[in-house]
């Protein structure tokens, strides 16, 4: 019996686990006050979350979790980048969390190259 709870307890955090990865647990952040946020990200991101710059990376469809992560690791100064420097020290806990759910729910389609 304390096996088979075990085994019901370990499939249900993989289960948790694969829907947060795949962003169908719900959101903090909210996607409209992201966007009107995103203005900001637009210059090097785009407010598509496309690149608009070589130095800057793609962050349209990136999961949710990961943008988080990103900016609070920018903010904190563990991650660095010269206009990340500048840009995320001045977000609030919601600011990044609305930002990382409107780059989030953006969808991208990822197409086979031409000819091939």
């Amino acid at each position: 019996m304390r096996l088979k709870t075990v085994q019901l307890v370990l499939s249900s955090l993989t289960s948790l686990s694969l829907l947060a990865a795949s962003g169908s647990v719900c959101s903090a952040g909210d996607v409209e006050a992201g966007r009107a946020k995103a203005l900001m990200c637009q210059a090097c991101h785009g407010l598509d979350g496309l690149s608009k710059t070589p130095d800057a990376p793609n962050i349209a469809g990136q999961t949710e979790p990961y943008l988080v992560a990103q900016l609070q690791a920018y903010k904190s100064g563990a991650r660095k980048n010269d206009a990340m420097s500048v840009v995320a020290p001045s977000l609030s806990d919601k600011d990044i969390e609305d930002l990382a759910a409107y780059f989030s729910a953006i969808e991208i389609n990822v197409v086979k190259m031409p000819g091939r």
